[in-house]
């Protein structure tokens, strides 16, 4: 059995990096801050790629600052450096289910207000 499943809580550390393409498919990358248990402690800091639907919900709602629940799974990016020809890799989290947790004062603040109640969101 093997299982391969994540799940944060964080803000958003910038807007989504939104592309679309000529298939159709949009995917969404931004990175998630999520605080450790002492307040004295750096942040650690995730990289998200989220395809689909739930990517569209990003790009409209999510911005930085934003309060988030993901889950998803983890993903070993890899890559060959055009410059130097090294091999290069980052964990991603592959995010399958976007939650915005802030409230609806919190999406207005960050300029987010386009007549749409948040709860109004579909997932």
């Amino acid at each position: 059995m093997s299982v391969n499943s994540i799940s944060l809580v964080g803000r958003a550390g910038r807007d989504p990096e939104v592309k679309y393409f000529e298939s159709g498919s949009i995917v969404a990358n931004f990175t998630l801050a999520v605080n450790r248990r002492s307040r004295n402690e750096e942040p650690d800091w995730f990289n998200l790629e989220i395809w689909g639907r739930q990517a569209q919900v990003a790009a409209d709602y999510v911005r930085k600052g934003s309060l988030l629940g993901i889950t998803g799974s983890l993903k070993l990016d890899q890559w060959k450096d055009k410059n130097t020809g090294d091999n290069k890799s980052k964990p991603v989290i592959r995010v399958d289910r976007l939650e915005l947790l802030g409230s609806k004062r919190d999406t207005m603040s960050n300029g987010t207000n386009n007549n749409q109640n948040p709860e109004d969101i579909p997932f």
